[in-house]
């Protein structure tokens, strides 16, 4: 267990600061999402704004001191920046390193140019699933839309019986898969194994991905038949260079930190002997941190020096890698700072009463949680830092596969019917030029279909694990 962990299950442990009773905690739960909800969809405030002012109003509405508020507050966003905010960063280099290089668009060419017919949804599924590993929603979706629409317009293929499939591959990586942010902040904030987590991730991803993928994308071209806009193909980021990193190079990079990570978690089932020498290396090159910045400093050579990169320009790309997630760190940052004030007015105690009360398996109340915070935040980040806040206490006494489902119970909560107040819906709904009710038929069905399979082979697993 990490020296985080450790810290975090202390806090867990601490007396609340308030002495309020659970009547007086849960209406002050339910204002403090309110108000973060309200901040965020109707007064359009940046999350951590909204997530830092909901703070300090949860502590107030749960009648504890301010300077007490301030300090759960501060503490909270201090330990989750520690933990995961090195590991968002070196994520954000590597998947600039592989869009800028062109390796994103070798591993497209390459799946595509042996592809043809009806095997091209699966074809598209697998290559979202293997760039959005690394890649944030967001660039995924900006890499991945030139290559749906080219593909869809060449072909003479629905847009939909190609895109779905791709965006169906983004969303699951984005919210079951470390080291994405909501599931890294899940796992720290439950204290769950991440190499354990990872692998029950790959377990539940690949049925969720393939029924809300090539599946569902047969519905949704029936629903929606649409071709691909003409103005909305962007130029791909590889077209303008001379030369790109080779396939098996860019997919040994991309796949490098998986494989570490999972051998750890391998070796301490197997071994299980903290004294063994070859648990010892696995548990240090197996590190979240070892293992992605050994990606990093690996992808600097296959990647951007296949690329004829100079160091000047790579070091440019890890330069320009940085500035866009100031924003995400700052919402993480702030989730766990709400998180840790949520623990600290004694909300665990009151939702394992509830939970006992009411006889809601832990799994499904997790999930249960993040889908209302999703629906109404829109934010499958905020819906998972706040949901992980909430179960944290649950998570005391459970096995270590336990803990790492009850993490995968709130990432498939957390993508729960997109809807308008959803960045990603307006994405969607403009790239492919489609309509609000359309993008409702598809992106948001196709979002609750993985939010569902997910939480339901999570229980699935609940019950032979």
């Amino acid at each position: 267990m990490t020296s985080l962990s450790v810290e975090i299950l202390a806090a867990d442990a601490a007396e609340p600061i308030t002495s309020a009773g659970n009547a007086q905690l849960g209406i002050a739960v339910l204002a403090g999402i309110a108000l973060i909800v309200l901040l965020i969809t109707k007064f359009k405030l940046h999350a951590f704004l909204a997530l830092t002012i909901g703070s300090l109003a949860l502590g107030a509405f749960a009648g504890a001191p301010l300077a007490d508020t301030i300090k759960s507050f501060t503490t909270g966003l201090g330990n989750t920046v520690a933990g995961v905010g090195v590991l968002i960063a070196l994520g954000a280099i590597l998947g600039k390193l592989l869009a800028d290089s062109g390796g994103a668009d070798q591993i497209v060419d390459t799946i595509l140019a042996r592809t043809s017919g009806r095997a091209m949804p699966w074809a598209m599924v697998l290559i979202a699933s293997v760039i959005g590993l690394p890649l944030f929603f967001e660039v995924g979706i900006v890499l991945l839309i030139p290559v749906v629409l080219l593909v869809a317009k060449r072909g003479n293929y629905s847009l939909m019986r190609i895109g779905i499939p791709a965006l169906a591959g983004l969303s699951v990586m984005h919210g079951l898969i470390p080291p994405h942010p909501g599931p890294l902040v899940a796992i720290d904030a439950l204290g769950a194994n991440l190499g354990v987590t990872l692998a029950l991730g790959l377990v539940v991803a690949v049925p969720t991905v393939i029924i809300a993928g090539p599946v569902f994308s047969r519905y949704a071209a029936r629903w929606v038949d649409i071709k691909a806009p003409e103005n909305m193909i962007p130029v791909r980021p590889s077209e303008d260079l001379e030369k790109r990193p080779g396939f098996g190079a860019t997919v040994a990079t991309v796949l490098l930190p998986v494989v570490l990570m999972l051998v750890k978690a391998l070796v301490d089932i197997v071994v299980d002997d903290p004294d063994n020498g070859v648990q010892k290396v696995t548990d240090v090159i197996g590190s979240p941190l070892i293992a992605l910045l050994a990606a990093v400093i690996v992808g600097m050579f296959t990647l951007g020096r296949a690329a004829g990169f100079t160091k000047e320009r790579i070091s440019s790309t890890v330069e320009k890698s940085l500035a866009p997630i100031a924003g995400v760190l700052l919402i993480v940052g702030a989730g766990g700072g709400f998180k840790q004030t949520l623990i600290d007015i004694g909300v665990g105690q009151m939702i394992l009463d509830f939970s006992k009360s009411w006889s809601i398996p832990a799994l499904l109340l997790a999930w249960l949680i993040a889908v209302a915070i999703r629906l109404a935040t829109g934010s499958a980040t905020v819906a998972t830092i706040s949901a992980a806040g909430l179960v944290a206490p649950l998570a005391e006494g459970m096995s270590t596969s336990e803990t790492a489902l009850l993490v995968l119970a709130i990432g498939a909560g957390s993508l729960f019917f997109s809807h308008v107040n959803d960045a990603g819906f307006w994405l969607v709904k403009e790239y492919f030029g489609m309509t609000v009710g359309q993008t409702i038929k598809t992106w948001s069905v196709m979002e609750t279909i993985i939010s569902v399979v997910g939480i339901v082979v999570v229980l699935l697993l609940s019950l032979v694990l």
